[in-house]
């Protein structure tokens, strides 16, 4: 048990008595970011709410520091614990710095006078999220954006051990959801401060968790490292896609593929290709591509949006057989594109396939 910061033990959570979710086992060590992620109405808010003991456990435990967390009084709990939720916090007649204050109330005697020490920290919280010129701004007057930071620097100030948050990054456009999970970045892996939260952004999740939690239908549907979960059949099925594929190598999602035989045939390597097949895509043309080496960046993209891909494997001169193929797929074509194709020891017989599509009628070459 020492080993994890926060356990849960076949954890059961839901409303009025009736259980949604059931057997939910995640081991936490300090310091790490985990994330849960899944389709909406899943339960994942749900599953936060429960460790957070906004909603009363169903069966199982929790398991804080050792201890059983229900067994902490909750001013206890507010000095280890701090909760960032998506409910929006419409507080009356309050600055910034105000909320951010509200943070050190744990600390402070019963009438929650702060100490010169308690402004320090707020001061210090505010830095932190780089909001400390937000500080006597109203609260409701600041954008979506500066108002997760300074409901972060308030969860930064309680001095927490653990941070829970409940999809941090909604109504954040880009520039601030990476500077949000940036921060929450450096606070795990420089302060140790663990991190569970909720993304619906699959590729951000991929990129900041050391652990992953899939939330699907009764119980956690796979639970791991990125590495073991950012699968294309693993989230294919979590969120019951149909259409389009998930992408492991970028962490993106792709449109299906145009249906149909292959109109154009796409000549490229390393990385060249790709802006020819998402406006292949895009335009809705069936298009083949080759010859790749599956180790090439273009082999990536090209192998969920062509209808077919010539392949050869890596760092192995293109066979016989290969180079048929690709020739007569090619001549089949009503049209050639040479998106550019870098040309070595191993792959030289592209430009013998290059000189075949240089004599067909519908040729181009990209500059």
């Amino acid at each position: 048990m020492a080993d994890y910061y926060l356990q849960t033990k076949d954890m059961a959570v839901g409303y009025d008595r009736k259980t949604l979710i059931h057997d939910i086992c995640i081991n936490v060590e300090k310091g790490e970011i985990v994330t849960l992620i899944g389709p909406n109405g899943a339960g994942k808010s749900t599953i936060l709410k429960s460790i957070t003991r906004q909603l009363k456990l169903i069966g199982g435990s929790v398991i804080l520091d050792e201890s059983d967390m229900h067994k902490y009084s909750f001013k206890d709990l507010s000095t280890k614990m701090a909760v960032v939720l998506t409910d929006r916090l419409k507080p009356e007649m309050m600055t910034c710095h105000d909320v951010v204050a509200t943070g050190r109330y744990p600390y402070t005697g019963k009438l929650g006078i702060l100490s010169q020490e308690d402004e320090k920290k707020v001061a210090e919280s505010l830095t932190s999220v780089h909001a400390l010129e937000l500080a006597n701004r109203d609260f409701r007057a600041v954008s979506d954006g500066q108002r997760q930071r300074v409901l972060l620097a308030r969860a930064i100030c309680q001095e927490p051990d653990i941070i829970i948050l409940d999809e941090p990054t909604s109504f954040l456009d880009i520039r601030h959801k990476l500077e949000l999970l940036s921060i929450l970045r450096n606070m795990a892996k420089e302060k140790h401060i663990t991190v569970i939260m909720s993304l619906h952004e699959i590729d951000l999740a991929q990129k900041i968790s050391d652990k992953i939690v899939c939330v699907k239908g009764e119980t956690i549907s796979s639970y791991g490292v990125p590495e073991e979960i950012f699968r294309e059949d693993i989230i294919r099925n979590l969120y019951d896609i149909e259409k389009g594929y998930y992408d492991p190598c970028f962490g993106s999602i792709e449109l299906p593929k145009p249906q149909g035989d292959p109109e154009i045939f796409v000549l490229s390597s390393c990385g060249r290709g790709i802006p020819v097949f998402r406006r292949l895509q895009k335009e809705n043309q069936p298009f083949a591509a080759g010859i790749l080496y599956t180790n090439d960046i273009d082999y990536q993209v090209a192998k969920v949006l062509a209808c077919e891909v010539i392949t050869e494997e890596p760092f192995q001169e293109i066979s016989n057989e290969t180079y048929e193929r690709a020739l007569a797929l090619m001549k089949k074509s009503k049209a050639v594109i040479n998106a550019g194709v870098s040309v070595g020891s191993c792959n030289k017989r592209m430009a013998d396939l290059i000189s075949e599509a240089e004599q067909m009628k519908n040729y181009k070459r990209l500059e």
